[in-house]
């Protein structure tokens, strides 16, 4: 019964301790939650196009996908100082970490376009080598084209929200970004509406309409957190003499650099790797690609659960590393880890629901339709695990150990993930739905190393001391 009851105290908080959490994390699932279910609403309305504009959109957005978790793995360098610094109510130090955002994310937004202009063929095409008429791959390649030259311009708008909001919620304000967030979907939502489907006396302009929403709602959401910041500077401090300087400390930088890149070279691998492995999918035929955007469509609005307590385990373990509060850093990483896997499991059971009816929404074939009721209610079984390894994540990038966070996370994809898919797809005739289990199930290694470093305590330090 003691044992029990110990249990129970090492991964189970009082009252206090789920209030704290969710008021961090349940904006932050509130913004997920809403942009998903917009770009859910986004997906469905372009599915009910034709399945070549579906999968031209859904190549071009996995590899704006690497460019995302790019920017994410440059700010998440830069926050493990800015959270630890707003422990120490460091607020210098929290200016000069926002600089070197600036200059990184610019930098990275620079190359990202020159990339895309330059070999944005050649990368949409490598999506579709599997099985297929020439002629829907041309029609694939001819809507995918479209949909990346309008984004591109709004990368800029999308890099400033990335900067400040990443930097308010390291300081514990995860409301602004939420409102700005709930904002831009629902312009997103009606301008699709509109310039999708030629409403209101507008052309209809499919998924050259759907990617002019896209860039609008992004300016929008852009404006609403820029002019809220500066003109509420007695609730952001670290906005006054931000701009006085661009000049970042040699030391510092030498600090993030050292800490931060393998998270931005991190984020940017297992972005890459994410989009091989889709690659490695689609050689089984560009219905695989659809199905692929209607199961992960559906599964990111499941996901936010786990991907806001993740960001959570992040901003609240690392505050109290940079508070030096060892002990209670681990007590309450214990309790968020047991958190998340719990809640996902209920997640997961909700999910398993609209498996069979959810891709009957698009306009699609049955082949596509049936491979995606696999892939969701898959999505779905493993859901409690990735919920585990993205806290587990979190928790050891919290006390800045980078190196191990790259070996766990971009590293393992590389040499395990891909390597199963790479081997499967295209030395075997297993079905797609067996590669994509194969692959899974290989998480079960990360799995366990993962269980024994945030076990040992590895990532229980302070940074900023």
């Amino acid at each position: 019964m003691r044992l029990l009851q110990n249990k129970q105290h090492k991964f189970i908080g009082d009252k206090a301790f789920y209030k704290m959490v969710l008021t961090i994390s349940v904006p932050i699932m509130i913004q997920n939650g809403i942009t998903n279910f917009v770009s859910l609403l986004d997906n469905i309305m372009i599915g009910q196009i034709g399945t070549e504009q579906m999968s031209g959109v859904a190549i071009v957005n996995q590899l704006l996908f690497v460019y995302n978790l790019c920017l994410f793995g440059a700010v998440s360098g830069a926050g493990i100082f800015t959270a630890q610094y707003f422990g120490q109510k460091n607020q210098e130090g929290i200016r000069q970490t926002v600089r070197f955002k600036i200059w990184l994310l610019s930098a990275i937004t620079l190359i990202t376009v020159i990339l895309f202009l330059l070999a944005g063929d050649s990368l949409i095409t490598l999506y579709l080598q599997g099985e297929g008429t020439p002629e829907n791959a041309a029609a694939t390649l001819r809507y995918g084209r479209e949909y990346l030259q309008i984004m591109l311009p709004g990368l800029i708008p999308f890099m400033l929200v990335q900067i400040y909001a990443s930097t308010l919620r390291e300081c514990g304000q995860t409301i602004l970004p939420m409102k700005a967030g709930v904002v831009a979907v629902f312009v997103n939502l009606i301008f699709n509406y509109i310039l999708i489907y030629g409403k209101f006396g507008a052309p209809a302009l499919g998924v050259r309409g759907a990617a002019i929403a896209t860039v609008i709602s992004r300016c929008v959401e852009a404006a609403i957190v820029l002019i809220h910041i500066h003109r509420h500077r007695e609730q952001n401090p670290f906005i006054v003499g931000l701009y006085s300087t661009f000049r970042v400390p040699g030391s510092l930088v030498f600090k993030i650099v050292t800490k931060g890149m393998p998270l931005l070279l991190n984020e940017t691998l297992w972005g890459a790797g994410m989009a091989t492995l889709t690659q490695c999918y689609s050689i089984r035929g560009l219905n695989v690609i659809a199905a692929l955007n209607i199961s992960n469509t559906i599964g990111n609005i499941f996901n936010i659960v786990f991907i806001a307590l993740g960001e959570s385990v992040a901003i609240i373990v690392g505050q109290l590393l940079g508070a030096g509060k060892m002990e209670e850093a681990r007590d309450t990483d214990n309790k968020l880890i047991a958190f998340s896997v719990f809640s996902c499991v209920l997640v997961a059971i909700a999910m398993l629901l609209p498996a069979r009816f959810f891709p009957l929404l698009y306009n699609t074939n049955d082949e596509a339709r049936t491979l995606a009721t696999y892939f969701i209610t898959l999505t779905a079984i493993f859901m409690p695990l990735h919920a585990f390894l993205h806290s587990a994540y979190f928790t050891l990038r919290s006390g800045g150990k980078t190196i191990v966070t790259f070996l766990f996370d971009s590293v393992f994809i590389w040499c395990v993930s891909v390597t199963i898919a790479f081997l499967l797809s295209h030395y075997t005739t297993l079905p797609v739905v067996a590669v994509y289990v194969c692959v899974q199930l290989g998480d079960l290694i990360k799995c366990a190393i993962g269980f024994i470093l945030v076990k040992k305590g590895v990532w229980l330090q302070n940074i900023v001391a």
